[in-house]
């Protein structure tokens, strides 16, 4: 008979050191085999440890034509992530970064930032970013973009964001001529176009399906 090596006396006489389960020692009774690990997926500490008090105002709160741009993460099985982080970067009303990088010069456009970071927690799945829409920026073929907003998305079980954009339904014009939003398919234009709402513009993002948004290789 061999003793279990975790077994404790009910009323040890000195401090009891359980023997480690070493082969030999009676633990081990069964030939050794390595069995599977739990899985694991990336997150969900994105929208617990990178996002700011302040990340929802990509411009300064009141600022005069301020917009609102909401929408929802969903997963493939139509749920939504309430865990994930949205990062947007965008120009201002006039089609300027507020960087040093823009080769025209940064921005100064009052209270614009020009970039936001929120998690879709409150209310689960659901996120909100105030902002200026943005005016059109050249696209490097002699014409201009049409008003977007640059969107990444970081959500659990994903190495890596996916990269997005947001347009407007209101700038059909603009949308027509799009070097970007041409060299796509009708349907998955609709993807990328946020409708009208009263404080803004409504934007889902859906991560996998028969719906899944349009996203870049950047």
């Amino acid at each position: 008979m061999t003793a279990n090596p975790l077994d404790v006396p009910p009323d040890p006489a000195v401090p009891l050191q359980p023997r480690s389960g070493q082969r030999g020692t009676g633990f081990l009774t069964e030939p050794l085999r390595l069995g599977t690990t739990p899985s694991a997926t990336v997150g969900p500490y994105l929208a617990i440890g990178l996002t700011w008090p302040d990340g929802a105002w990509a411009a300064a709160e009141g600022t005069e034509g301020g917009i609102w741009i909401r929408g929802r993460v969903v997963d493939g099985a139509g749920d939504l992530v309430p865990d994930a982080m949205i990062e947007t970067w965008q120009a201002d009303p006039d089609g300027r970064f507020p960087s040093p990088e823009d080769p025209r010069g940064a921005a100064s456009y009052p209270g614009f930032r020009g970039y936001a970071r929120v998690q879709t927690s409150d209310p689960p799945g659901e996120f909100g970013v105030f902002t200026l829409k943005p005016g059109r920026v050249p696209d490097g073929e002699g014409g201009l973009q049409a008003p977007h907003v640059d969107v990444s998305v970081f959500a659990r079980g994903m190495l890596d964001r996916v990269v997005t954009r947001v347009y407007f339904a209101d700038e059909a014009a603009a949308n027509a001529e799009d070097v970007v939003l041409r060299g796509l398919t009708e349907e998955q234009r609709r993807t990328l176009v946020a409708e009208r709402t009263a404080d803004g513009y409504r934007f889902d993002v859906h991560l996998q399906g028969e719906r899944e948004t349009v996203f870049f290789a950047v």
